[in-house]
């Protein structure tokens, strides 16, 4: 149906520009949880005021939401009508991290200057801590929901030319 999509995977497995794809192809708003949950001076929100703010979009008919956040997954499961999972390697993953260090984006309201170990470190544990969890809701929402489950960035180009019939810009 593509009207209300999670894009969710391991931070660097492409989601933000997924997203930015499907947004672009689709004419749907995109919103951005790091945009939501971090201030620019790199402070958080308070989870009372993210989960209002999220209930907010995903109360509305049409939209795009990008990012993880778990303790939230469940509610964006429930309003959405499609789920693009990005469960790519972990050392792609990583390479991709490391490789937006200094580079300005829009899913980020500051500039990351270091690869930072901590978020290194969960890179590497997204398979084993995270994935498991996105996959138990999968499994409870499949049927209801359009779930698309993208192992390469070659998996997402083949869905998007055959979806939208365009080549990818490069």
């Amino acid at each position: 149906m593509l009207e209300r999509i999670i894009v969710i995977g391991c931070p660097g497995a492409g989601k933000s520009t997924l997203a930015r794809r499907l947004r672009d192809e689709t004419g749907l708003p995109l919103y951005y949880l790091d945009m939501i949950w971090h201030k620019p001076d790199q402070t958080t929100v308070s989870r009372d005021e993210f989960d209002n703010r999220l209930r907010e979009i995903v109360s509305g008919d049409k939209w795009i939401v990008d990012g993880n956040y778990g303790r939230t997954l469940e509610m964006r499961f429930q309003f959405c009508d499609t789920v693009f999972l990005l469960d790519l390697p972990a050392d792609e993953c990583l390479t991709a991290a490391e490789s937006r260090i200094g580079k300005p984006r829009e899913d980020l309201p500051w500039l990351e200057t270091e690869f930072d170990e901590e978020f290194r470190q969960w890179i590497l544990n997204f398979s084993r801590n995270e994935l498991p969890a996105v996959y138990r809701l999968i499994d409870r929402y499949r049927g209801e929901k359009d779930i698309y489950i993208f192992y390469s960035r070659d998996d997402i180009e083949r869905y998007l030319e055959k979806t939208f019939g365009r080549q990818p810009v490069v």
